[in-house]
């Protein structure tokens, strides 16, 4: 039923008529319009154009995906006709006992590419639960089996997920246990009894396929629909903004705006569509949500998006809704920053899309990537480093999952004056000699704010509570550690180019002529003279030893490993606790001081250090500051530094009583 406010503040079943209404304001096209020979010429262009990017898969590897689909529903049916003989259950139990295998996402909606992981759900009895039967027993089976590689259970996801590789083929398994007893082969899972007396995250697991199913019934054209899904989604990864997890959107946020645009048009073709597409959400005016049915109620009472009533859905940014019960909103990960990025690019897509419908443009330039290392002038980045690539594939998922967290924090902290750009791609440094990861962020001031003469940004506080939640990993190894770095533009590593080393930046008129729409996007207010501002930096003596144009002469040396520079060294030889550094970077001090950005009108603190003319860090009882360590004498200084390395060395002994990561020691040593 569709919600609806009452006196008591519970809902009513609305009358027929207002039921028909409602629905008709959900489906009312804004055009009927067929397309034009024009109209045909450009789909032909663009069919033309995905197909010579690869988007699609050959007959070889959909045969392929059907087979490991065929065996993997063939393991599920054995292992639950096992379970029910081990339990006791008579042998028409047995036999009549089955498992059944669903697809959904990408691979469901029919728009998935080459190489891509194939998302499924097992539903099985009632009598065969997640934890112990999906996750050991299950898991063990698998791992037996030559077929299967990289198997990597995540039992503690929000949507828990068993991952590994079968014959080559990613795959993504879900399991859900509904409250019946023999499973049917034909289960029709969009049916809402599947609901009746399960968990949150068995609801949460079945909601994929149903709402994958709901979406194909409710557009007009499936044909058309997957076309032009296909399109932005290949235009969304390269333009930086497909990542649910980093907070911009996922598959099935895509295909919901996809599905609308449909809905809004539904004799267009996908050359009409895809330009409809920039047209209506570059207007959309957010937090309006997108829906393509009306919103339901269900005599099971599950949690729904409504804003009426929950006080959380009212602080949703960017509301995408499933159209499956329960509708929620998939797209609750969006933040303000995220939401600025997005409809940065929505408009740089509607610019591009009317450039083609005039001929002025092909559809090359509208899937031209982002050129994100020369969008901004001051960057965090975020490296990940683990002894081995099994545990770094455990770290940086972590990492990787509570980056968006540094996002919203930052935006609290600096009231949203100073803007982030989380970048979804990740890096790898293959110079090192450990498994390394990174991941960058855009910092830039807010767009039409002035700021004041000297303002700081100071997000030490900021990245120590991210910190202190990342090292809260509850599967932590010794080796996995983190490092967070402000770098400018100019002192990005080269391994973040395509080359690998870094290339002459074009000049700023050229490279954003189109790349923005103004550039206040990533202007900062300057007060002072750049000239003004390398003067006072040369007559601070503390800034004497600093070289912007060689950031790899960092000073940033460890009492728990001397011999290693974060974050180029590995891993501790002492087996100390993992570390978080701010490396020592043109713009930031390590100290708590900082440095005029010559770009910006601001200045961003982002130091482990406390400010104050010496910087003391807690090690369990002890304190250690900073600034005994200077001394007129190098060598009085290089044996205190030894001294202090041996107090850290023996604490580390009993590193179960310390606080994580808290005896990083940054030395300066001074001629």
């Amino acid at each position: 039923m569709v919600v609806s406010d009452s006196p008591n503040g519970g809902s009513t079943p609305p009358p027929p008529q207002q039921e028909q209404a409602n629905k008709d304001r959900f489906t009312k096209p804004i055009s009927i319009a067929g397309p034009t020979e024009a109209d045909l010429n450009r789909n032909t262009e663009l069919e033309k154009f995905l197909v010579d990017s690869g988007l699609y898969e050959c007959n070889e590897e959909a045969a392929s995906r059907e087979e490991v689909l065929r065996r993997l529903d063939q393991i599920v049916k054995s292992w639950v006709k096992q379970l029910t003989r081990q339990r006791g259950y008579t042998d028409q139990m047995v036999e009549d006992a089955n498992a059944v295998i669903f697809t959904f996402g990408s691979y469901r909606l029919g728009v998935h590419g080459p190489g891509v992981d194939i998302d499924t759900l097992c539903i099985g009895p009632s009598y065969v639960n997640r934890e112990q039967d999906f996750f050991i027993i299950l898991h063990n089976i698998l791992a037996e089996m030559e077929e299967v590689t990289e198997l990597q259970p995540v039992p503690d996801a929000h949507v828990p997920v068993m991952k590994f590789k079968f014959q080559g083929i990613s795959i993504d398994l879900l399991y859900a246990s509904i409250s019946i007893l023999v499973v049917p082969e034909d289960l029709d899972i969009s049916d809402g009894s599947v609901l009746y007396d399960v968990d949150e995250q068995t609801v949460r697991s079945l909601n994929g396929c149903r709402v994958a199913d709901q979406i194909l019934k409710l557009v007009p054209n499936v044909e058309h629909f997957r076309t032009t899904l296909r399109c932005l989604k290949f235009w969304a990864k390269r333009r930086g903004v497909y990542s649910n997890v980093t907070g911009f959107l996922g598959g099935v946020n895509w295909a919901i705006l996809v599905a609308r645009v449909c809905q809004l048009y539904p004799n267009a073709i996908p050359s009409m569509l895809v330009s409809r597409f920039f047209r209506v959400y570059s207007q959309w005016r957010w937090p309006n949500p997108v829906m393509l049915c009306p919103i339901e109620e269900n005599e099971l009472h599950l949690p729904i998006w409504d804003p009426r009533r929950n006080h959380r859905d009212r602080y949703h940014l960017m509301p995408i809704i499933t159209p499956a019960y329960p509708c929620m909103n998939s797209s609750y990960n969006v933040s303000t920053s995220t939401l600025r990025v997005m409809m940065e690019q929505f408009c740089y897509g509607n610019k591009i899309c009317d450039e083609i419908e005039l001929n002025k443009s092909q559809w090359s330039a509208l899937f031209q990537p982002y050129v994100f290392f020369e969008a901004y002038k001051n960057y965090l980045q975020v490296d990940i480093i683990a002894l081995d690539a099994d545990d770094l594939l455990l770290w940086r998922g972590w990492v990787e999952s509570r980056l968006r967290q540094l996002t919203l924090k930052i935006e609290r902290d600096t009231s949203g004056m100073l803007q982030c750009h989380p970048y979804p791609h990740e890096y790898a440094d293959t110079s090192k000699p450990c498994a390394h990861s990174a991941f960058f962020m855009g910092l830039q001031r807010k767009e039409g704010v002035r700021g004041q003469e000297g303002q700081q940004f100071d997000i030490r506080g900021t990245v120590d509570e991210f910190r202190r939640e990342i090292i809260m990993y509850v599967y932590w190894k010794p080796g996995m550690e983190i490092y967070v770095s402000h770098v400018r533009r100019k002192q990005l590593p080269a391994f973040v180019f395509p080359d690998g080393y870094k290339r002459t930046r074009m000049p700023r008129h050229i490279n954003h002529a189109a790349e923005k729409m103004g550039d206040d996007t990533t202007k900062c207010n300057s007060g002072s003279s750049s000239s003004e501002r390398s003067v006072k930096r040369k007559k601070n003596p503390e800034m004497m030893d600093v070289k912007p144009d060689k950031p790899e002469k960092r000073i940033s040396v460890s009492p728990q490993r001397l011999e290693c520079v974060s974050p180029e060294s590995c891993t501790s030889k002492l087996g100390g606790t993992p570390q978080m550094s701010i490396e020592c970077i043109e713009g930031v001090r390590l100290d708590g001081s900082t440095t005029n950005d010559t770009d910006n009108n601001c200045e961003i603190k982002s130091s482990d250090g406390l400010s104050g003319s010496g910087t003391i860090i807690d090690v369990g009882d002890m304190q250690i500051n900073e600034t005994s360590f200077v001394d007129s004498t190098h060598d009085r200084l290089k044996s205190r530094a030894l001294e202090v390395q041996n107090e850290v060395r023996s604490l580390l002994n009993q590193r179960e009583n310390l606080p994580f990561g808290s005896c990083l020691v940054h030395v300066k040593f001074l001629n």
